[in-house]
């Protein structure tokens, strides 16, 4: 991978990163204004919802990269997959410390999730690297 390929990435990345932090925020507002009044079922409910939320704000920015598609549904659920595992593992992770300290877990395991996912792609749409069918 070369320096432009480099940029290409860190800008997909932030262009995810960013959107998931949209998400993040539209999900904590919700959270924020139901969780007192809730019942326990409804709270377990909301807590569960945070990575797949976040998660989908960091697939639909990778997806941002991808609107000639043709198949857009399965593309977003292949560009889903990676950040909701690295969210879910990231919450899962940082929850017994504290449970408001997911935000942490989330976004540093979901961007890590995020540049291994794109740049696996980068790196297998390589001419270069083909012949090894990678």
């Amino acid at each position: 991978m070369g320096p432009a390929s480099l940029r290409t990435l860190a800008l997909r990345v932030a262009v995810s990163l960013l959107l998931a932090g949209v998400f993040y925020l539209a999900w904590m507002s919700v959270f924020i204004l139901t969780y007192h009044s809730a019942g326990p079922g409804v709270r377990a409910f909301l807590w569960i919802t945070g990575p797949p939320v976040v998660a989908a704000g960091f697939a639909l920015g990778l997806m941002l990269f991808r609107w000639k598609a043709r198949r857009r549904r399965i593309e977003f659920l292949r560009c889903y997959i990676w950040p909701l595992v690295g969210c879910a593992i990231g919450t899962a992770v940082v929850f017994p410390f504290g449970p408001m300290l997911i935000v942490f877990g989330i976004f540093i395991l979901g961007t890590l999730a995020v540049t291994i996912y794109e740049g696996r792609l980068m790196i297998c749409s390589d001419p270069g690297t083909r012949s090894n069918g990678v």
